[in-house]
């Protein structure tokens, strides 16, 4: 069975994720800044839980949340221990509640960091902030039972053989609440399934196979053959990621994405498997609907 994800936010749906800015909490006490944050976070607790009963009641499996849930929790000047907001246990048990209501209906969470985790980086600041990150999303994906999050290799700097060297140093480091929950993802510039792929295997990091980066930066492997080995290096249910180029072929710059999945960009050959596939296209919500309705036809075609 496919299951499809939702990445997000909505286009449509009237539900909403709520931020602030550094510059913005600066103009407050830190009792302030603290209370304001408390109440934002509440509110997101609150919108992940209308996101998955909307989910539920439509029949998407997945949803992606947002990397800033917890807004600045590591900002170097305005960031907090989760402790220190004033409501923070109420919080906490709407966010569990959160994972309460995937379980039981049967929906899966995931988490895809900004891009600018970067555990491959030469900066010792750099990797030490993504560090922080990314124990944050996992103490937050503890709490909603989310089983990935997922990261881009970084950059080359180079050096693409030093750089994975790093990468694989730096997640050999990471606490076992990060690592067993972490995937890598190939791009759409640097880093393909096969550079990849040796990472995921020596290290037991699934890799997360995003054929539309691959089509944009291609590594010699068709799309059959890539999607069996990523599936190897899986221990779960493996996660894919589909878009389509909003530009057409030949026309401009084809990493974009569209608003909606073209059902031609979708691989035939993975119909028959049990995975669930992020949908990255700007329509989310309506992208999702329309490509359940586009596999439903499909699948009717092919058994016809």
């Amino acid at each position: 069975m496919i299951r499809l994800g939702l990445c997000c936010i909505f286009r449509k749906e009237p539900i909403k994720f709520r931020r602030t800015t550094a510059k913005y909490l600066g103009k407050f006490s830190r009792r302030q800044q603290l209370a304001y944050l408390s109440e934002i976070c509440m509110a997101n607790a609150d919108a992940l839980y209308r996101a998955l009963q909307f989910c539920r009641r439509h029949g998407i499996h997945g949803f992606r949340i947002n990397s800033q849930i917890l807004p600045l929790k590591t900002h170097p000047e305005v960031g907090y221990r989760f402790e220190d907001l004033p409501s923070h246990g109420k919080i906490r048990r709407m966010f569990e509640g959160c994972g309460t209501y995937a379980a039981e209906h049967d929906l899966r969470t995931t988490f895809h960091p900004d891009q600018f985790i970067l555990l491959s980086s030469p900066d010792d600041t750099v990797t030490r902030r993504s560090i922080a990150d990314l124990i944050y999303q996992s103490e937050v994906a503890q709490w909603v039972n989310a089983d990935v999050i997922n990261i881009h290799a970084g950059g080359g700097y180079g050096d693409k053989t030093r750089a994975l060297n790093r990468l694989r140093r730096e997640i050999e480091r990471l606490p076992e609440t990060v690592r067993r929950r972490l995937t890598l993802e190939n791009d759409d510039r640097i880093y393909t399934p096969k550079d990849l792929l040796p990472v995921c295997r020596d290290m037991e990091i699934p890799l997360v196979y995003d054929v539309h980066h691959h089509r944009c930066l291609p590594d010699g492997n068709g799309v059959e053959k890539t999607t069996q080995l990523a599936l190897d290096t899986w221990n779960r249910e493996p996660l894919f990621h589909l878009s389509s180029p909003l530009n057409a072929k030949g026309n401009g710059n084809p990493r974009n994405h569209h608003d909606f999945i073209d059902i031609a960009d979708f691989p035939r050959s993975w119909l028959p498997l049990h995975i669930t596939i992020e949908v990255e296209a700007k329509a989310k919500e309506l992208a999702v609907l329309k490509l359940m309705e586009d596999l439903s036809r499909l699948s009717t075609e092919d058994s016809g």
